[in-house]
């Protein structure tokens, strides 16, 4: 029996009638687990009072009692289903919030320069209007001169008239579009500050929701390449350089230094964590049952194997069949991983940064799996750390 055997699935939080989560749980004679309403409703439209799930038939309509276990737990998953749609809501209604705030510092801004230009606009055509009223004027003088027949008169009026009057060189006169890109990008950097920080929000609430799949992973013995030396308690493992003389067998990697955990699953949801500090190189992850242990292997999804390494002390990779370079922004020290069986997942995250490292997704598992174990190779000591599993931190 695996060990992810040991946990509730969402499923068994299912009513087989209504499909949707129990309202008022209660059990059958025959041992299962129905809404209250629907098995009322269900035997009230049938002549027999027969069980949905085993077909069993009952002489009478059975005394029905309430299953206070499946109704606590149906409780709490209502609850932690509600919780985790709660803060997807919350973080797109902080992300909305930005947006309109955004968008009305944006809206005043433009409609304050618009106010701006059109009062300097404004300024600019009185001034104009004043120069085009006093050369009209001007004009007029001319042409009530040139008919003039007082010649003395027109010889006295000529040097005020020979004098132009004062105008603007309008040619270096404009009056300039105003600019918004400097808000919008004060808007743009305001918004992508407000969703870092609620994404650190959700990362904490992913780890924690995660963290609840804890499993008590030991390594096996039976698996690891005879260099290795694991640790009484088989919770350490490391490279001791010398390869031991111990027993062959079919389970055992017998060129690579791997190493697999004792525990099998094959059903659910599982996590564990691992301590990487002080290591220049290893390997983690889940593998199936089945996979090659003799001689050279290679980690990829189509041989078994879902894992994410580090090398060379700060390159870290996902081997998802062509290798994927994977850009973190602080140095793992203990990695968790996850997996959900039926969902096809398996996901490692940065525990103190609750940081999501990388998911395979879309995986198909038809077998056993088993965590799986790279310390890699001493190097002279520089890699002479141990992979630890660690207990897990479940905070509220």
């Amino acid at each position: 029996m695996s060990a992810a055997s040991c946990f509730v699935s969402e499923e068994q939080f299912l009513c087989s009638i209504c499909l949707d989560v129990f309202t008022d749980p209660v059990s059958t004679p025959c041992g299962h687990n129905f809404c209250k309403n629907c098995i009322t409703q269900h035997w009230d439209v049938n002549v027999q009072c027969q069980c949905p799930m085993c077909k069993k038939i009952f002489d009478r309509r059975p005394e029905l009692q309430v299953n206070t276990f499946i109704s606590e737990m149906a409780a709490q998953f209502r609850k932690s289903a509600q919780m985790k749609a709660t803060d997807s809501v919350r973080v797109f209604t902080a992300l909305m919030q930005s947006v309109e705030r955004g968008q009305a510092e944006l809206i005043e801004t433009i409609q304050e320069k618009q106010k701006t230009t059109e009062k300097q606009a404004e300024g600019f055509i009185k001034e104009l209007e004043q120069e085009i009223s006093e050369l009209l004027k001007r004009t007029a003088e001319v042409e009530q001169l040139s008919r003039t027949e007082d010649h003395l008169h027109l010889l006295q009026s000529f040097p005020s008239l020979n004098t132009p009057p004062h105008t603007k060189d309008w040619t270096e006169v404009s009056v300039h579009r105003s600019s918004y890109e400097g808000t919008v990008r004060r808007a743009v950097a305001q918004l992508e500050e407000t969703l870092r920080k609620e994404m650190e929000k959700l990362r904490d609430v992913e780890l924690k929701r995660v963290q609840q799949y804890a499993v008590d992973v030991t390594l096996d013995p039976d698996t690891a390449h005879p260099s290795l030396i694991l640790s009484d308690d088989g919770k350490q493992v490391k490279d001791g350089d010398v390869k031991k003389n111990l027993p062959e067998n079919p389970e055992r990697f017998s060129l690579c230094t791997n190493v697999l955990g004792k525990q099998s699953f094959s059903s659910g949801r599982f996590y564990y964590e691992v301590q990487v500090k002080g290591k220049t190189k290893w390997d983690l992850g889940v593998a199936r049952g089945s996979i090659n242990r003799k001689g050279q292997i290679t980690l990829s999804p189509e041989d078994g194997y879902w894992t994410v390494c580090l090398r060379n002390g700060n390159e870290y990779e996902a081997v998802a069949g062509p290798r994927v370079v994977l850009s973190l922004k602080s140095k793992p020290q203990k990695v968790g991983v996850f997996v959900d069986y039926e969902e096809g997942l398996v996901s490692f995250y940065d525990v103190d940064a609750a940081a999501l490292i990388y998911s395979f997704t879309g995986c198909t598992f038809t077998e056993k799996l088993y965590p799986y174990f790279g310390p890699c190779i001493n190097d002279g000591g520089k890699n002479s750390a141990p992979l630890i599993i660690s207990p897990v931190n479940h905070t509220d």
